[in-house]
């Protein structure tokens, strides 16, 4: 039997076995919590919320219910588990930064919300969509895939696809902490108004593209390091290593930098490679990264939900991936850089930067 509105199927069907949550980010913490709360596991695609004080109110009903939960998002790559042995062994000597860039977004982006409305597709339950999010007119600019590009309703490239990178980096290198502060810079665009043009003020929806910087203290087996975030065409500038062997940076990759060295990788962590590439066969013997295995399956969840386990993708392990990436969000609509306290959840140097931590809801949707 099929329902539109999950409220009433949990109600209703005594069942089910587990709640897998498809829909667009701006309904993941209320669907999430109402499944946990009826004793019901969860699996969902990241991002876990799209503000930050949905995502950890869900991560704790996951802990305090005693639920299952899963991150689809979740992975194991043994390139990883190379670079950590790399950094620990002192190969590009103290770790500094770690860069990650993608290609996305692949959808557009819009600078403003649309100035008229469209009627509403017939069978569509535009209400219900919006959830939370106070009543607007439909348009189709806001649904389907387009949805991840604006602040009310999805988290932007960083939570679409940073989650496949970040989170295996931060479980296997054990990057444990949230960050303690962040700060972003988005490209800008202008309009012409009676042939004289002027920039636009954004705060409804991502940019083109982007830059974020993290700063993390120390951690157990890592030093203090700043984490750079790019997405939009935009990358770190290619380092001289990779130059002296006539390359230039790949389309998407993740990059470690340590004061004595560089190791660079597909976007994922995959396939490690040391350069310069005469470093890496003086090191390995080889200038050929070691072969890539990775661990991600339906059955990471689905066994340990049957079990009564807890999954290796659980949300209880998700808070510092979780905050650092709807960190980034926060940084870029403050404009400045924000500094974070994890345990308050609050931004403590802007305080108006606070309001981006939560949401104004609509009646009968507040958590």
């Amino acid at each position: 039997k099929a329902y539109n509105d999950y409220r009433e199927l949990l109600e209703k069907e005594t069942d089910v076995d587990a709640v897998k949550i498809m829909t667009p980010d701006h309904l993941h913490a209320a669907v999430s919590i109402a499944s946990l709360k009826k004793g019901k596991p969860v699996v969902i695609h990241k991002p876990i919320a799209n503000r930050m004080k949905e995502a950890l109110l869900t991560i704790d009903t996951a802990r305090t219910t005693g639920v299952g939960s899963h991150l689809l998002a979740w992975s194991q790559r043994s390139g990883l588990d190379v670079a950590r042995e790399w950094i620990s062994q002192g190969v590009i000597g103290n770790l500094t930064e770690i860069h990650n860039w993608s290609n996305r977004p692949v959808w557009p982006q819009w600078t403003s919300n649309p100035k008229e409305g469209k009627p509403i597709p017939e069978g569509f339950d535009w209400d219900l969509w919006l959830g939370p999010v106070p009543d607007r007119p439909y348009h189709p600019n806001y649904t389907h895939a387009v949805f991840r590009g604006w602040y009310d309703f999805g988290a932007g490239s960083i939570a679409d696809m940073g989650h496949y990178s970040l989170w295996p980096l931060f479980l296997q290198l054990g990057i444990n902490t949230a960050p303690l502060s962040a700060r972003a810079y988005g490209t800008t665009t202008c309009e012409v108004v009676n042939h004289v043009s002027r920039g636009v003020r954004n705060n409804v929806a991502f940019p083109y593209s982007c830059m974020v910087k993290f700063d993390f203290a120390e951690q157990e087996t890592l030093p203090a390091f700043k984490l750079y975030w790019y997405d939009g065409g935009m990358k770190p500038f290619t380092p001289e290593e990779l130059e002296a062997d006539g390359k230039d940076l790949p389309r998407e990759g993740m990059m470690f930098v340590g004061d004595k060295g560089k190791i660079l990788a597909g976007f994922r962590g995959e396939s490690p490679k040391i350069i310069p590439e005469k470093r890496m066969v003086e090191l390995t013997g080889s200038d050929k990264p070691p072969k890539e295995e990775t661990i991600r399956s339906d059955r990471d969840w689905i066994e340990t939900f049957k079990k009564g386990e807890e999954s290796p993708g659980t949300f209880l392990k998700a808070a510092p991936v979780t905050q650092t990436i709807l960190l980034g969000a926060v940084a870029l609509r403050a404009g400045k850089k924000v500094d974070y306290d994890p345990e308050k959840v609050e931004i403590t140097n802007v305080p108006k930067a606070n309001e981006f931590l939560t949401r104004t809801y609509r009646e009968g949707w507040e958590l």
